[in-house]
């Protein structure tokens, strides 16, 4: 709902400058322009409905509302790339006059094709970004701690974070996610944050979690929370996680077993978190310790207490191209795995979406770690 609210402005831009262009592009008469005109009106005013009257329009309603909106605005993006390209190179053929006689004389009927073209070719690339969520792949990541383990020498464990229920991730994702991860048979099962996505209300009222019970694992669910718990009505969520049948950990450490810990952190996002040294004071560091942290922003503060595994979230891999590029400025590692110093990462893309249910240049994905020891 907030990714709906706050994009307001591309509307307006994406869509005014979508309608400017493509009015040139297509040939003149009312046939063409005013379908293409009434198009534009109808998004606009369904937006527009959505983004005053969201608090008193039922979910019935207002769910469609969000879904096609903000597939289209998701669209608009990458049909606004498409268009800015040709832009681009007819700036250079003013200055170098590098296009063929050809394309000025069939210049109309260039833009009409290219226009039509650009419209299939963004169609495919939803149709296409849409099954990247809808089918989660299961990655498996095969790691070693060199730490000598009383009675165990692997350790499977079944990562999922940022499912983000809501609008757009329902029950039917959950009971997938649910099987797959079952399908794995791991020893332990960890969520990683933001399982909710802005609001609480819809997974309460579709009960996901009696899904989310159904998980099953020797050594049992455990879950942190996200930046994502920490929006809207956080109590309320707390409460929905604890009914999981998952063990919620917050700035806590357990042991499934006695043969290793698992340090489960507060979102980063709440500035009073624990400190992980704090958290760690009283382990035997000659056991395994592994550290449930949804955001990837703690790092140096995981290897320079000796943790042996980092486990993350929170990034998507960017979700949507090119934003997967932008975050390697943000991040240290956005994606996949990672060592520094003695201290494993891996970095989840996620298994569910954060807003509408679409991914372009990456995945969602379940991983499962095959963790060996000494």
């Amino acid at each position: 709902m907030k990714v709906f609210l706050q994009a307001i402005f591309g509307q307006i831009l994406l869509n005014g400058y979508l309608l400017w262009r493509g009015q040139q592009a297509l040939p003149p008469g009312k046939k063409w322009r005013i379908p293409f005109v009434l198009l534009f009106i109808l998004e606009w005013a369904l937006y527009f409905t959505g983004y005053f009257f969201h608090s008193l329009l039922p979910d019935g309603l207002m769910i469609p509302i969000l879904h096609i909106c903000t597939t289209w605005y998701i669209a608009s993006m990458y049909l606004t790339m498409g268009m800015v390209l040709p832009e681009l190179l007819l700036l250079t053929n003013r200055r170098w006059k590098w296009f063929p006689e050809t394309v000025r004389k069939r210049r109309q009927r260039i833009k009409l094709s290219l226009f039509f073209l650009l419209v299939a070719g963004v169609t495919g690339l939803m149709i296409h970004a849409h099954r990247q969520v809808a089918r989660p792949v299961v990655t498996h990541v095969y790691l070693h701690i060199p730490k000598t383990v009383e009675g165990r020498d692997s350790l499977t464990v079944a990562l999922m974070c940022d499912m983000h229920f809501g609008e757009f991730v329902g029950k039917k994702q959950a009971q997938h996610y649910v099987s797959l991860c079952n399908a794995q048979h791991p020893d332990l099962v960890l969520l990683g944050g933001d399982l909710i996505d802005y609001e609480s209300l819809i997974a309460e009222a579709l009960r996901i979690e009696e899904d989310l019970q159904q998980l099953t694992a020797p050594l049992g669910v455990y879950l942190t929370p996200g930046n994502h718990e920490y929006r809207a009505n956080r109590h309320a969520k707390f409460r929905w996680m604890a009914k999981t049948g998952g063990v919620l950990l917050v700035d806590s450490v357990a042991m499934p077993d006695s043969t290793f810990y698992l340090v489960g952190r507060d979102d980063a996002i709440n500035p009073k978190r624990a400190a992980l040294h704090t958290l760690m004071k009283d382990l035997d560091m000659s056991k395994p310790v592994i550290v449930l942290d949804h955001q990837p922003v703690s790092l140096n503060e995981t290897m320079m207490n000796q943790a042996d595994l980092g486990l993350h979230g929170h990034t998507h891999n960017g979700q949507l191209w090119p934003y997967r590029l932008l975050l390697r400025f943000v991040y240290e590692c956005v994606y996949g795995y990672y060592r520094k110093g003695g201290t494993q990462f891996y970095v989840t893309s996620g298994i569910g979406c954060a807003g509408a249910p679409y991914r372009v240049g990456t995945r969602s994905e379940l991983v499962v770690l095959h963790i060996t020891f000494r």
